[in-house]
């Protein structure tokens, strides 16, 4: 038995193939995130195109979107399920993992999904943003090595001597 690429420990004929071939079948916003990135490693283009929400345009994309199932993707992991603000949305992050030129690297996206006409569609997503943070905000301001015309280490974008110095 080989598992479905979603992640699941079903077989993909058990997993995410029906929902491929019945989108009715995706009855939570996971299930449907899940199949789309099935879809993704089994080349199934139309599928994901289908499954946007018509706002998002998808057919006008879909060179863009084929480019991208191109892509040598390794595994799905779903790191949280959120409902939204009623019950036609859902959010969920997830980390989907590919190869290129040598390299692993990592789509991490917190996906927005809503449900129209009993139906489950993607449409937006979200990326975290790293926070990188400054070693120097962990030390008392007087022995801090700053310039006062360097940019203050508070992020605030003003001169240290005109904020935080």
């Amino acid at each position: 038995m080989t598992y479905c690429p979603c992640g699941n420990t079903l077989d993909y004929s058990q997993c995410c193939e029906p929902i491929h071939n019945d989108h009715a079948l995706a009855t939570t916003p996971e299930k449907l995130m899940r199949s789309r990135y099935s879809a993704h490693v089994q080349g199934l283009v139309d599928y994901v195109v289908n499954t946007y929400h018509a706002s998002c345009h998808a057919e006008e994309q879909r060179k863009g979107i084929a480019e991208s199932i191109e892509s040598d993707w390794r595994r799905l992991e779903v790191i949280s399920t959120a409902n939204g603000a009623n019950e036609n949305e859902g959010f969920v992050t997830f980390k989907a993992f590919f190869k290129e030129d040598g390299s692993e690297y990592c789509l991490e996206e917190c996906s927005r999904f809503v449900r129209e006409n009993d139906l489950w569609y993607y449409i937006d997503g979200t990326f975290p943003t790293q926070e990188v943070e400054d070693p120097r905000l962990n030390q008392s301001i007087q022995s801090l090595k700053v310039g006062r015309n360097d940019p203050c280490i508070c992020g605030s974008g003003k001169k240290f001597k005109k904020c935080c110095g």
